[in-house]
C-alpha cells in the first residue's frame, strides 16, 4: 500500500472518537462481514448513492483501501447509483492529493479511471453506473444506501442479501 495512504489510515483516523451510537448503527454491516469472514466467502459490497459521482465511488475506494489495510480477505467494493452521472472531477483530484495513483482508461462524457492505492493489487475502477450496472454484482452482496435520495429512491436492491442505510 502506498505510504501516504498508510500515514492517513495511521495518524489521521481514530477509531476511539467512533461514538458508541455509531458504532451501534454499524453493527449489523459489521457482523455481517465477520460472519462471511468466519465463512471464508467473498465479500461484495455496493455503495449506492444517487449519481454515483462522489460519495459512492469514495466509499468504495476507501473501504477497499480499508479492507486490504486490516487483512480482511476477499472484499470486493463496487459502487452505483439511481442514475448514471459521471465521477466528480475533484474526487480524482482528491483521491489523487490524498495518495492513490489514478489513469483514466477512457476519457468520454462519463471517464473511466482506475485508481491504485498499492503497486501490488489490482486497481479499482472507478466510473458512473447505475447500482444494477453489469459490472457489479448480481447477488451475494451487501448494499449500503450513502444518501437519503438514493435511500429513499431505492426501498429494495434486487439481489442484495443485506441493505444498510449509513448516510455519509
Amino acid at each position: 500500500m502506498y505510504q501516504k495512504l498508510i500515514e492517513i489510515i495511521n495518524n489521521k483516523i481514530d477509531v476511539q472518537s467512533i461514538s458508541e451510537e455509531r458504532k451501534a448503527v454499524l453493527q449489523p454491516l459489521i457482523d455481517f462481514i465477520q460472519q462471511k469472514v468466519n465463512d471464508r466467502q467473498d465479500i461484495n459490497i455496493n455503495f449506492i448513492c444517487t449519481h454515483n459521482s462522489r460519495r459512492s465511488h469514495l466509499s468504495q475506494v476507501w473501504a477497499q483501501v480499508a479492507s486490504a489495510h486490516f487483512n480482511i480477505p476477499n472484499v470486493h467494493c463496487y459502487s452505483g447509483g439511481t442514475e448514471e452521472t459521471s465521477l466528480f472531477p475533484k474526487v480524482a483530484e482528491t483521491l489523487t492529493n490524498q495518495g492513490f495513483n489514478i489513469f483514466k482508461i477512457a476519457d468520454t462524457n462519463n471517464p473511466v479511471y482506475a485508481i491504485k492505492y498499492s503497486d501490488n493489487a489490482l486497481p479499482v475502477i472507478g466510473f458512473s453506473k447505475k447500482y444494477d450496472s453489469p459490472f457489479n454484482p448480481v447477488s451475494a452482496f451487501t448494499a449500503i444506501m450513502t444518501c437519503s435520495q438514493a435511500d429513499g429512491g431505492c426501498p429494495f436492491i434486487a439481489g442484495a442479501e443485506k441493505r444498510n442505510t449509513y448516510h455519509i
